[in-house]
């Protein structure tokens, strides 16, 4: 089994709701398990100002799913809770699930980059990451999550909300 971690995010219809939702969509993938989620954080937008706030979080997954199928089963699940792609890139969104760990492996292809491309500028990634990795935890590429919560811009408007329980959703 690879141990994945992925990054959550919401800004539209409940957020809250629609991580809760997508978290029940993800313990019920195929060949794989829901191992923990971090608490739920809510900050400014990234990209255009105009927008609600984002709602934030990290899933810890165990699966044997490769890289490409399990991407395709996390764009079904935007899919199936209203995410519209559209050009404007850090616009509004019901959902947005985003592969940052997949086990020891680093990819970058035309679909996915493994480890996520810009997770160490982003404490709304790094810090609910930091939640559910052991203190020394190292990516593939050989960076240190502490070097990188270390080295991350401080965000001011970063809020941690709570933790939602497992059993309910």
């Amino acid at each position: 089994m690879e141990q994945v971690y992925i990054g959550l995010g919401s800004n539209l219809r409940d957020p809250e709701q629609q991580l809760n939702a997508a978290l029940h969509a993800l313990a019920q993938l195929p060949h794989t398990r829901l191992v923990a989620v971090s608490a739920y954080y809510s900050s400014a937008p990234l990209g255009p100002a105009d927008q609600p706030r984002y709602t934030n979080a990290a899933a810890h997954l165990e699966t044997t799913l490769e890289p490409h199928i399990l991407l395709d089963h996390l764009q079904a699940i935007e899919l199936n809770q209203g995410r519209e792609r559209k050009a404007e890139r850090w616009g509004p969104r019901t959902l947005d699930l985003d592969i940052l760990i997949f086990g020891e492996r680093i990819m970058n292809d035309e679909r996915l980059c493994i480890p996520h491309y810009h997770m160490h500028a982003r404490p709304f990634v790094l810090l609910p990451l930091a939640e559910l990795c052991p203190v020394d935890f190292q990516l593939p590429d050989g960076r240190l999550l502490t070097d990188l919560l270390s080295a991350c811009p401080v965000d001011p408007t970063l809020q941690r909300l709570h933790t939602p329980q497992l059993a309910k959703l």
